[in-house]
């Protein structure tokens, strides 16, 4: 067997396990998310939320998603079929391979290479492409609208956030996810992870997150009052499910970049607990609790004023953040506490 293994067949058998064994975890994952949305969402207003299918509604988004596949699709008249049809995949694959590159414990992941940040965020600048041909294919002004909000809305957030990361490169030496955990690794637990030197800018990526991903209170190519509902307003059905299901594995994924990059992957909080993958699942889960609980809470902003805070306030200070670290690590103040490359390097 461990012959086998060695063979070209046997990596391509073992690489294709691998690949539905995070394809499974990431869509069953994703049901119990959205039931957690809307549980938290039904609790800040008060009301019970989905209780009926299921113990406790447990299966309720399974019966949503039966119902989406197996609801008639329509097509507008006058779209383009082929693009029409593209979008949505283009959507969902594009979320779903980023995974490929995430860690979950010391050596479980699926594709352990240098570039894994370059790769997570050539991902997720492509995933802009689906919703605007999504927009584009239905022939309809309004949908249209809504991807172009969204083209501008991501790629605005996008230089905020990948200057954020790369002060988190700058003092590890690395844009490997794994390098990056064990560079947050000592005898101080929590007080070792990257959240403390990179303090300033844990709160810039995460509200940077929630624009990346239109989420509220940013969702505005979503925005009900203003344009139905968006970029994927004249989709039904399965192809509506996938841009669904896109989004919400693209949160997802925000959530264990933020896990992995400020609050040491699956290091344990306290020396004293052993590490594990299981601190990565619970930390990816807290993380969605405050996106689910930011939904629940706080108004939509204007689309005016989500441009101004994305170009005029997030850029200049995740700037001036990397030259402020490029400072400190290169002098090594404090004892190398921005700078970890012994470590991580």
């Amino acid at each position: 067997m461990t012959d086998f293994f060695s063979t070209t067949l046997g990596i391509s058998v073992l690489v294709a396990a691998q690949s539905l064994l995070i394809i499974g975890f990431v869509m069953i994952s994703m049901l119990f998310l959205v039931y957690g949305d809307r549980k938290i969402w039904a609790a800040v207003q008060m009301r019970r939320g989905p209780n009926v299918v299921g113990p406790w509604g447990l299966l309720q988004t399974v019966a949503d998603a039966l119902k989406y596949v197996l609801k008639e699709i329509v097509i507008p008249a006058g779209a383009d079929r082929p693009v029409y049809f593209l979008a949505p995949m283009l959507s969902f694959v594009l979320a779903m391979m980023a995974w490929a590159v995430i860690p979950f414990d010391h050596g479980w992941v699926l594709a352990n290479i240098n570039v894994a940040i370059l790769f997570v965020f050539a991902m997720s600048s492509l995933e802009v492409y689906g919703v605007i041909m999504g927009g584009w294919a239905s022939n309809s002004k309004y949908p249209f609208l809504g991807s172009l909000r969204s083209a501008a809305q991501m790629i605005s957030y996008e230089v905020s956030l990948g200057l954020i990361i790369i002060g988190i490169i700058i003092s590890t030496g690395s844009m490997n996810f794994g390098a990056i955990v064990e560079a947050q690794k000592g005898d101080w637990g929590l007080l070792n992870w990257y959240w403390l030197p990179h303090l300033p800018m844990v709160a810039l990526f995460f509200i940077s997150a929630l624009a990346e991903t239109n989420r509220p209170p940013f969702d505005l190519p979503e925005a009900e009052s203003e344009l139905v509902a968006g970029f994927m307003v004249e989709y039904s059905s399965t192809p509506f499910l996938l841009f669904m299901a896109g989004e919400y594995i693209a949160i997802y994924l925000m959530c264990a970049l933020m896990s992995l990059l400020f609050f040491g992957g699956w290091l344990s909080p306290f020396p004293f607990l052993p590490d594990g993958w299981w601190w990565m699942i619970i930390k990816m889960a807290f993380f969605f609790f405050l996106f689910a609980m930011v939904k629940a809470i706080v108004p939509r902003y204007r689309y005016d004023q989500l441009m101004r805070i994305g170009w005029k306030v997030f850029l200049p200070l995740s700037l001036g953040w990397v030259v402020i670290v490029s400072f400190l690590a290169k002098f090594e103040l404090l004892g190398g506490f921005w700078a970890r490359w012994a470590i991580g390097g």
